[in-house]
């Protein structure tokens, strides 16, 4: 590690510290260095796949917009390559990259809540394909299973198209809310959320259980995809029409 004009070396034998930072040189820069040698004892196989890490790290590099990381591999001084990865843009950029979509077509925000005791991202777009595809982690850790800032995101999106569906009157006053559960063919989005004090349910710990984050998010989706609506009425229109009608029973 290169803080604070000094590079300090720390190891680990086995997830146990070996030791203590020791200061090794000076350094005229910041930033970490991990190096890594698998155990045998622990790992089926001591073969790193580079293809593997790439994809592990453009994600973390999409989930954390201040990230710069580079991958180089030069095992092989014949076939050496690296990588980089930098997104300015964090998740909205990812979504427009997976979408082919253009950015002015892509809903991307970042907002703090105190009352979660940290941030969400939210990116999203509707395309063309068919499916729904929505994506969450919390602290850059993928929740597979869901939890409160997904279920969060569901009811910021359907009170929001909700709301512009009547405003439109393309839902009459006697027809029911949308529901959460699927709110049209080809939604794509990513829903991050950086807790202070992340809590996870589940063996594998892949779903997020902090009851806070729930009403956050919803607030936050609810408000900045209304804005995003009212910008242009004929592409809210188009995302309405996406809607299958058994949501609205």
């Amino acid at each position: 590690m290169r803080r604070d004009g000094a590079r300090w070396t720390l190891e680990y034998e086995r997830g146990v510290r070996a030791g203590v930072p020791a200061r090794t040189g000076p350094a005229d820069d910041t930033g970490t260095v991990i190096t890594f040698w698998p155990d045998a004892e622990i790992f089926e196989t001591l073969t790193v796949s580079f293809d593997t890490l790439a994809d592990h790290l453009r994600e973390l590099a999409f989930l954390n917009r201040d990230l710069d990381i580079t991958l180089t591999d030069d095992r092989d001084p014949g076939t050496a390559r690296a990588v980089r990865f930098r997104f300015p843009g964090g998740a909205r950029d990812w979504i427009a990259q997976q979408s082919a979509a253009p950015h002015s077509d892509v809903l991307g925000f970042e907002r703090e809540y105190s009352g979660m005791e940290g941030t969400v991202e939210v990116a999203l777009c509707w395309g063309d394909s068919g499916d729904e595809q929505v994506t969450s982690y919390a602290n850059s850790w993928p929740t597979i299973s869901g939890g409160t800032h997904e279920l969060g995101f569901r009811d910021g999106l359907a009170a929001a198209l909700t709301a512009f569906a009547r405003e439109e009157q393309i839902l009459t006053p006697s027809d029911p809310d949308l529901t959460p559960t699927r709110l049209g063919a080809g939604l794509m989005a990513v829903v991050s959320v950086k807790l202070d004090r992340p809590e996870f349910e589940g063996a594998t710990r892949d779903q997020l259980g902090n009851g806070p984050v729930r009403a956050c998010v919803a607030e936050a989706v609810r408000e900045h995809l209304t804005a995003w609506l009212r910008s242009d009425s004929e592409r809210a229109r188009a995302v309405l029409a996406r809607i299958p009608a058994t949501t609205r029973d």
